[in-house]
């Protein structure tokens, strides 16, 4: 086993901030069970499309001071810090075991300690072949790149916990791909998350009956990742239930703020309870509960409306992984709180949608009922629903119902209907429970949850045929600094 080291050449260390940050091996320090040593590809071209300069801060670097050559450097030429470390793992996608899974495309950068004393894995997406890339190329498309910083972006402006891009970089490469226009351009992209560790990766150490690998490996995981359960004498099972309760407040951050995951395998899935590794993704236009994102999900698997159910099998299924150290008693127990934690986290951001933070549990689900009612059975967008709210929202509808919403294209093709007569009857009996100062806390609440754009597919189209057609990144530049100023 050999250990990245966290020196470098002296001139590198003081010239370029991120090759003089203090990795940590704290991955490698398992030993090569869990990983295999690989070496980055060599691109014919760098060129930084995107920098996430909002992210800089929490490595205790200032913007200023880091150039776009420092980023080209350390994550397009990968100077200073080979070997780099292809994560090993398995997974069950679409029902299917595959035990021939692991970094394909990809591979661990470094940890590096954040100002706040989290553990971040800097991972790759597109850095070249490794010995699990099964004949593949070992590139991400230009537009995945692309995509991934909108979703990540658009996410964390949403209040989802998501890891999120640091860089893009074009690498000059011609790619076929069967789902996009080929040939087609090339990036690698750098992604900042909490771990890069998957429900795949005990299930590969299952799959070679290896408990005490699986053993090491939670000792890891709750020493990084819970290490307030570190000394209790029934950590492993408290690690399972707060587990099952991070994936349960995840999954009902993705159905309040609208997005399908699309491609929810158990090795997309991360033992933190982060949302990463965004492919196919969508956010409904619609409220249509069995919109399905991934063209190849033939028969909606993972459609928007099964992804709580999905999410809680996923950790059903990592149970088998996990019954060799924790017993299988323990851990149907801790499943409980994958329930209880969904149920407590979507009340509470579809009320915060609608302005209020927090209402009795009867008005609440009355409430809940009639919008999703209304919202399902018109072919309105989801979220031009609540930006209507929130743009249009007047202390008046405590006072008149028929005032609600009659300043938005909604109210004025809908306003005459029952279910909107309903819904709308249902929300100024809420309203009448306020005070005027405290109407002024509802449009404030309108306004933070719910940001004018969404990245809709016809939004990332938008910004993507300028960079296709012309090489003109002044739109994707724009739309994201809109998503990060909106918050």
């Amino acid at each position: 086993m050999t250990l990245v080291q966290t020196t470098h050449n002296a001139n590198n260390n003081l010239s370029n901030p991120f090759l003089s940050l203090n990795y940590e091996p704290a991955i490698e320090s398992l030993g090569d069970d869990y990983y295999d040593e690989v070496a980055a590809a060599e691109f014919p071209q760098h060129i930084l499309r995107w920098r996430n300069d909002a992210l800089l801060p929490t490595l205790g670097l200032a913007p200023q001071t880091v150039t776009d050559e420092h980023f080209i450097q350390a994550f397009g030429k990968f100077e200073e810090r080979q070997p780099f470390l292809a994560l090993r793992y398995h997974g069950y996608q679409f029902g299917e075991y595959n035990p021939m899974l692991g970094d394909g495309r990809g591979f661990l950068y470094g940890q590096v300690r954040g100002v706040d004393n989290r553990l971040y894995d800097f991972g790759t997406k597109g850095s070249g072949r490794t010995p699990y890339s099964r004949g593949g190329d070992g590139m991400l498309t230009l537009k995945g790149g692309v995509r991934e910083v909108l979703a990540a972006e658009m996410l964390h402006r949403m209040g989802v916990n998501t890891s999120r891009c640091l860089s893009v970089v074009e690498t000059g490469m011609s790619l076929w791909r069967g789902d996009e226009p080929s040939p087609t351009r090339s990036c690698v992209m750098i992604r900042m998350s909490q771990s890069h560790i998957r429900f795949g990766t005990f299930e590969r150490l299952k799959y070679f009956q290896r408990p005490d690998l699986t053993q090491r490996l939670l000792d890891h995981v709750i020493e990084h990742y819970y290490p307030h359960l570190q000394g209790e004498e029934d950590r492993y099972a408290l690690f399972y239930a707060e587990l099952a309760g991070r994936v349960g407040k995840l999954v009902a951050q993705w159905m309040a703020v609208g997005f399908c995951h699309a491609v929810l395998n158990t090795d997309n899935m991360s033992i933190t309870g982060e949302s990463f590794d965004y492919g196919p993704y969508a956010f409904i236009p619609n409220y249509e509960p069995y919109f399905t994102a991934a063209y190849f999900d033939y028969y909606g698997r993972y459609c928007y409306t099964h992804q709580p159910g999905i999410c809680r099998y996923n950790l059903e299924l990592l149970q088998k992984a996990l019954k060799d150290v924790i017993p299988l008693g323990d851990m149907e127990v801790g499943l409980k709180s994958f329930d209880r934690e969904y149920r407590k986290e979507y009340r509470r951001l579809m009320l915060l949608k609608l302005g209020f933070e927090e209402l009795e549990i009867s008005q609440t689900e009355e409430l809940l009922k009639s919008t999703l009612a209304f919202l399902k059975h018109y072919p309105i967008s989801y979220h031009h629903f609540f930006a209507d709210l929130a743009d249009t929202f007047s202390s008046k509808w405590r006072d008149d119902a028929s005032t609600i919403l009659r300043e938005s294209e909604i109210g004025k093709s809908l306003g005459s209907t029952e279910l909107f007569f309903n819904w709308s009857g249902i929300y100024h009996q809420v309203l009448t429970n306020f005070s005027t100062d405290e109407l002024e806390n509802v449009a404030k609440n309108l306004k933070q949850s719910n940001p004018k754009t969404v990245i809709l597919k016809p939004v990332i189209e938008s910004v993507w045929e300028p960079i296709v057609q012309e090489d003109n990144w002044q739109p994707f530049d724009d739309l994201v600094k809109e998503i990060q100023l909106s918050q």
